[in-house]
């Protein structure tokens, strides 16, 4: 059998994947569309993606790392050896780390509905050989798995070994165990929930009106033009607020001033806590698309794997992999509650899984962070998998 290896160069370092290139494929053309759940039949379609790692000759070791509202496709190592930045999830992707590429092939891929390689709203409409803008149609998580899914074909798997995300990528994870339940044979939810609460709805909604209330937002079609920089930048701002912790806020920066030792009274950013948001928000907006935004976080409120059905514990009866669901204390964007609930329901059903709450004080976005625990527990979970494989 051909066994595919993955798109990187020589390793930087021993732990490194190396220099990776994000490559780009068509998956729906004219002739055989997406079928969206909005009821739109959409193309074309193509994805950006990474690999990291080997595939194996019985294709069996793919993980497919699924990432959050503001990730992309590079989720490890580097462009080039001159990129100061290595890809989103680093720490957990390359040789003896979590997704051991020495072990695992391991998929990234933009999202449907992305503004880094993959067709979105920014990408430009065959039809009308402009940006898509708001022309572009409302695109669900289950519309980015099923894409996820063609590309997995594409690739020559049949069955991933584990399908894995935190927050948004949670989302795409449990749905893959629902849509696609003979294609997974493991999953790793992360930090996640089976459907936004009304606060996490409210939020993206004020982030979303930010945008709207930017005078250069001009409807969406601002491409060619003066972006809504101003209203994105704050909708980041409201964002990041929500994905830490108070704790971790009032440890960082507590009530500590920039440059004085007393109120100015003023207007000024005098806070700590102000600059960072400010700085937050000014570096989003050199990476993301305001329109994608918009699409994203609708897309996340959409989601709701209760929906056709009477209880979460029905919806999942349809899912037969192997769960690790893991959750943060700290975590109220999407409390640890939430993905016990999801816990609950699948050892109502008989199912294997496994849920573990980690300590943090760094909010949501400890799964950004907690290296250190979250490895330790990936390991041994995917290494358990792996072994069972072996003796098969």
């Amino acid at each position: 059998m051909t066994v595919i290896k993955s798109n990187h160069e020589n390793h930087a370092a021993d732990d490194s994947v190396g220099v990776v290139e994000t490559r780009q494929v068509e998956l729906f053309t004219a002739d055989d569309p997406l079928h969206l759940e909005c009821g739109t039949e959409f193309a074309p379609v193509t994805l950006a993606y990474e690999t990291y790692g080997t595939l194996s000759e019985a294709r069996d070791n793919a993980i497919l790392i699924c990432h959050a509202l503001s990730g992309d496709a590079h989720a490890a190592g580097v462009h080039s050896p001159e990129d100061p930045k290595p890809g989103w999830w680093d720490r957990m992707i390359g040789p003896g780390k979590a997704f051991d590429t020495e072990k695992y092939f391991v998929i990234c891929s933009n999202v449907l509905g992305g503004c880094k390689g993959s067709t979105g709203p920014s990408t430009n409409s065959p039809r009308m050989d402009k940006p898509h803008a708001l022309g572009f149609p409302m695109v669900t998580i289950h519309d980015m798995v099923v894409a996820q899914k063609r590309l997995v074909e594409h690739l020559g798997i049949d069955r991933l070994l584990s399908v894995t995300g935190g927050s948004m990528g949670g989302m795409q994870a449990l749905d893959w165990t629902v849509s696609f339940p003979d294609s997974v044979v493991s999953a790793i939810p992360i930090a996640t929930t089976y459907r936004l609460s009304a606060q996490g709805i409210a939020f993206n909604e004020v982030g979303r009106q930010a945008i709207f209330a930017d005078p250069h937002w001009n409807n969406g079609d601002y491409y060619g033009a003066e972006p809504p920089d101003v209203g994105l930048a704050l909708a980041r701002m409201i964002g990041h607020i929500t994905y830490l912790s108070d704790k971790s806020m009032h440890e960082k920066f507590g009530r500590d001033l920039r440059y004085r030792d007393k109120y100015a009274y003023d207007f000024q950013q005098e806070f700590q806590v102000e600059s960072y948001l400010h700085y937050q928000g000014e570096k989003f907006i050199k990476r993301f698309d305001a329109n994608t935004y918009l699409y994203l976080t609708k897309a996340m409120d959409y989601f709701d794997l209760v929906d056709g059905y009477h209880s979460l514990t029905e919806s999942l009866k349809r899912a037969t992999a192997k769960f690790l669901m893991i959750a943060f204390t700290s975590d109220w964007l999407f409390p640890a509650a939430q993905n016990k609930q999801i816990a609950n329901a699948l050892r109502t059903n008989g199912s294997d899984v496994t849920y573990v709450e980690i300590r943090s004080d760094y909010g949501h976005d400890a799964f950004l962070l907690e290296f250190e625990e979250l490895t330790k527990l990936i390991s041994a979970f995917l290494g358990f998998l792996y072994e069972e494989k072996a003796v098969q």
